[in-house]
């Protein structure tokens, strides 16, 4: 019965505790099997809070915290992990760093509050770089995630345990968190779905940074439908974020069952040359795009100027960084590791002619791609530039033969989308040579994620890759050059 539960989608899991053909005691029961089975191959979830987990489903199956039972993104008792950078109330929550490996919050972060109170159940943290920051999922705390599908490669980062938990089948749901790619990107090394929502979407809650568009919560599943379920778990109004607005009124879910395919789609790989991506990842990208065509959309190569998209987003992130981490660099500085560090003083030394440079640069890309979905319903990428590389390096150093300058420049292509306020989703096209999942993303209009949702749930349908999950994990090899 476990092997039968863990692939249950969620939303196929929720429909048979509604109806009270299984409880939620009995997913708990399952999630704990699959978890002791592979996480000593993956190191995902380092947190486990299954006595916590079983109270809360005891309750509800009591009739108790069930006040937002039928409202959009009801989960009526199904398991979810939370990253390491949420506080769950009464559960170690270390946000991948030392300073607080020891440390136990009181009160749960709200969009752990909201996901409760909607029927969701937290079973574990999951593992994420220190404060989130990287594309490698590993820290000083807990070590290195392994992607399921080579354990010699890293899963990605910074919601790469909730990747990799997704896709070995220890959960169904995972929330996570993006700035510069971080539900993205992991997502597409791993070979599961992730959406960066519009800013405001989802609360933020506790972040110092509450008034900056560029970090995001979001969710992340096996498919679009379970994405959609989740994403109305999350969405609405919230009096601790400034930037909320209220839940749309026909739930996101909707758009996943019944979907209305985008009339016309721009796709490029890499901005003519703009961006590097690995050219293999361009051929299977290009290659996926049929299907989108066999759907009976019109997919053009197109693309909006991005202008210095590179140093726009340093320059914006550097000020991010200061925000969040000059008072922990000055209180900790020994033990926060030095990308953090680099990309905080990059802030401290930018003048406030630069950071106003930035703005007026991210207004106008803001400006220019308003006007590109003028003509387009969807702009199509690959969803990362290069496939899983070795686990062991920090981040990669070159792709495609180009040199890269700082541990944030691989991910060129989704931090990109992050300047413009559009919700992005990552979602599976395919494999390389080696067997490594490659990924595309679906860039829709401001607040348009029903927009890419709908376009997920078309692509699926036609490629199937959402059934090849969940897997368990594979040992291999670092290939050659990777």
């Amino acid at each position: 019965m476990t092997t039968e539960l863990i692939r249950l989608t969620a939303n196929q899991a929720v429909a048979a505790l509604r109806r009270g053909e299984i409880s939620p005691l009995d997913l708990i029961d399952a999630a704990a099997a699959r978890i002791a089975a592979v996480e000593p191959a993956v190191n995902a979830l380092p947190t486990l809070c299954l006595d916590r987990a079983r109270d809360h489903a005891k309750a509800l199956m009591a009739g108790h915290r069930r006040e937002a039972e039928g409202e959009p993104g009801w989960l009526a008792g199904l398991p979810v992990v939370i990253k390491d950078l949420a506080d769950v109330a009464g559960v170690r929550t270390t946000y991948g760093s030392p300073i607080y490996k020891d440390h136990v919050p009181t009160r749960s972060h709200p969009l752990v509050e909201r996901i409760e109170r909607k029927g969701g159940i937290v079973i574990a943290k999951s593992n994420t770089p220190e404060f989130g920051a990287g594309g490698n999922t590993f820290n000083e705390v807990f070590g290195r995630t392994l992607n399921p599908w080579n354990t010699a490669l890293t899963c990605g980062g910074s919601t790469g345990g909730g990747a990799v938990a997704l896709a070995t089948g220890e959960a169904w749901l995972a929330q996570g968190s993006d700035h510069g790619g971080s539900l993205r990107g992991p997502a597409t090394l791993c070979s599961v779905v992730g959406i960066r929502p519009s800013p405001g979407r989802v609360t933020r809650g506790s972040s110092d940074n509450l008034f900056s568009p560029l970090s995001v919560e979001g969710p992340m599943a096996r498919n679009a439908a379970d994405l959609a379920l989740f994403l109305d778990t999350m969405a609405g109004l919230c009096p601790q974020d400034p930037l909320t607005f209220d839940a749309p009124a026909t739930p996101f879910l909707d758009a996943a069952l019944n979907p209305r395919k985008p009339r016309r789609i721009a796709f490029t790989t890499n901005y003519g040359g703009r961006l590097p991506v690995e050219r293999e990842t361009r051929e299977i990208c290009a290659a996926a795009m049929r299907h989108f065509e066999a759907a009976g959309c019109i997919v053009e190569e197109a693309y909006p100027e991005l202008g210095p998209v590179e140093d726009v987003f340093l320059a914006l992130r550097s000020h991010h960084f200061v925000v969040a981490n000059e008072p922990r660099i000055a209180a900790h500085r020994d033990l926060i590791k030095p990308d953090i560090i680099w990309n905080t003083e990059q802030g401290l030394a930018q003048t406030a002619s630069r950071y106003a440079w930035a703005e007026r640069e991210r207004a106008a890309m803001y400006r220019r791609f308003a006007a590109f979905f003028e003509t387009y319903d969807l702009l199509v990428t690959p969803g990362s530039a290069t496939p899983a590389w070795d686990v062991a390096l920090r981040a990669r150093t070159e792709v495609d033969g180009v040199k890269l300058t700082n541990y944030i420049a691989g991910s060129a292509l989704t931090s990109a989308i992050t300047l413009t306020s559009c919700p992005a989703l990552s979602l599976p096209c395919g494999f390389d040579r080696h067997g490594r999942p490659v990924g595309l993303q679906l860039i829709a209009p401001a607040r348009g994620e029903a927009v890419a949702i709908s376009a997920a749930a078309i692509f699926e349908r036609e490629s199937g890759l959402d059934h090849l999950l969940p897997i368990d994990p594979r040992p291999g090899v670092v290939p050659e050059g990777g």
